[in-house]
């Protein structure tokens, strides 16, 4: 397959985006004009001195500027802007659905209501579903680098919005923050009917894999990439049809891998793992969700097939239900056959 007829169906193929921070949608202009707006300093001087920060060794160098990124997000127009920006870049990817992860404690630590933040993005959510027809879900991630009991708070908090949240998610620092300290939170959450995530096996080891299935009982598990380690928790994770969200220019730009040639995604399929494709944080690492399909396809020299295989791995792991998925299923269909 060429180059360009494989561009050409990665424009075609809708999707499913499983794996997104909306607060690291925050493009570098953005961020400049949120500043001047609410009167926040920010130590730099331009675009193309934050675009020069975005340079990261390891997940911690990311979180570090992430986090200070963070501060100009300030009213709920902020979150409006900051979501409405992301849709409308996934709009242009045929991006079809989206399950979107906000962090919630990185903003009220700050003192925005947890209101504030809620709104914001929910109603550019609801404006990019009448205006863009992009469906989605809302998932509310737990910071790791944390106390559980501190989770418990945000999910305290939380509770008067559950009607508007469908999931809880684990993120932020993974080395030496394991699933199973979240275990008691977790269990929480699935009592109240949410959906649960987590980041696990990025940098953490397959034991946080294992951990996030037996100790956390997740629906998905987040990159996933180290689980490839471990030849049972792969037979395992192939015969429960776990979705992993994998992040190809995530992983390189935070040296998980070191060069694209190396993402594990075509060694997922092969082994009959349901691997989907996501930006992750795509303000920092340098793209939206079709740079990353056509990155990986460009460098693993994916057939149409396994790019359609992505794609629908994508809307048969999200929290659609089967008539939605059925409909998106139909249209992979056509896109192959290049209509």
């Amino acid at each position: 397959m060429t180059n360009p007829d494989r561009d050409a169906l990665i424009d075609r193929l809708p999707k499913a985006e499983l794996h997104l921070h909306i607060e690291g949608s925050l493009e570098p202009e953005l961020l400049f004009a949120l500043a001047e707006r609410n009167g926040v300093a920010i130590p730099f001087a331009s675009v193309e001195e934050v675009r020069a920060a975005y340079s990261f060794s390891n997940l911690q160098d990311f979180l570090d500027i992430y986090y200070q990124g963070m501060s100009v997000l300030q009213t709920e127009q902020d979150f409006f802007d900051l979501t409405w920006a992301y849709l409308q870049r996934a709009a242009a990817d045929n991006v079809r659905h989206v399950e979107i992860f906000f962090d919630p404690q990185g903003h009220i630590e700050r003192g925005v209501a947890f209101e504030t933040v809620l709104d914001g993005i929910e109603r550019a959510l609801k404006a990019g579903q009448a205006q863009l027809g992009i469906s989605y879900r809302l998932i509310m991630c737990f910071l790791r680098h944390l106390s559980e009991d501190e989770a418990f708070a945000t999910l305290d908090q939380a509770m008067p919005h559950l009607d508007r949240i469908h999931g809880v998610g684990l993120d932020s620092s993974e080395l030496g923050h394991p699933p199973a300290k979240f275990a008691r939170v977790f269990a929480r959450a699935r009592d109240l009917g949410l959906f649960v995530t987590a980041h696990a096996g990025e940098e953490g080891p397959p034991e946080y894999v294992h951990e996030a299935l037996d100790l956390l009982k997740v629906g998905r598990i987040d990159h996933g990439n180290r689980a490839l380690e471990d030849p049972a928790l792969v037979a395992r994770l192939a015969s429960e049809g776990m979705t992993l969200t994998v992040c190809p220019l995530s992983n390189l730009r935070l040296c998980v891998i070191h060069e694209i040639d190396q993402s594990p995604v075509r060694r997922m399929l092969e082994l009959g793992l349901k691997a989907t494709i996501n930006s992750d944080d795509p303000a920092y690492f340098g793209g939206y969700i079709n740079d990353n399909y056509r990155a990986i396809a460009t460098a693993l020299d994916l057939s149409g097939a396994e790019l359609a295989t992505l794609a629908r791995n994508s809307f048969t792991g999200s929290l659609l239900p089967a008539a939605d998925q059925a409909r998106h299923l139909a249209a992979i269909s056509e896109a192959l056959d290049g209509r």
